[in-house]
């Protein structure tokens, strides 16, 4: 995460949460903190969580970068058009599906963002 030089670090307060978020943000919490998806912070950084339904109706754990995202700099890398992804195919006889379940968690932060990536809580940060 590249921010523009002369940026300070973004906090946020956290949101105000229902009693039944809170109890489920204390669940998920702890299933990250056990995994080792997170880990306890001290960063000057602090974004709120919150929440948003999924289909089955649980609730999916969100957190809040607005303001982390409006110092960072942009990746002017263009995607590739589908077409030409497509034509690149032609003629392939193998291929590969992979299921990105809980894809968030498979890609590996740089180390020197991973403190600029906290979230607050009334538990902590």
């Amino acid at each position: 995460i590249v921010e523009e030089p002369g940026s300070k670090p973004t906090v946020r307060p956290p949101y105000r949460l229902s009693p039944p978020e809170l109890a489920d943000m204390k669940k998920q919490i702890e299933y990250v903190l056990e995994k080792k998806l997170i880990q306890l912070s001290t960063s000057p950084y602090g974004a709120p969580v919150l929440f948003t339904p999924k289909p089955d109706g649980s609730l999916r754990m969100c957190i809040d970068y607005k303001a982390l995202n409006k110092l960072t700099i942009k990746n002017r890398y263009h995607i590739p058009r589908i077409d030409d992804l497509l034509d690149q195919l032609r003629g392939a006889t193998i291929f590969y599906k992979q299921d990105l379940r809980s894809g968030y968690w498979q890609i590996r932060m740089a180390d020197n963002s991973i403190h600029k990536t906290a979230f607050r809580t009334r538990y902590g940060s």
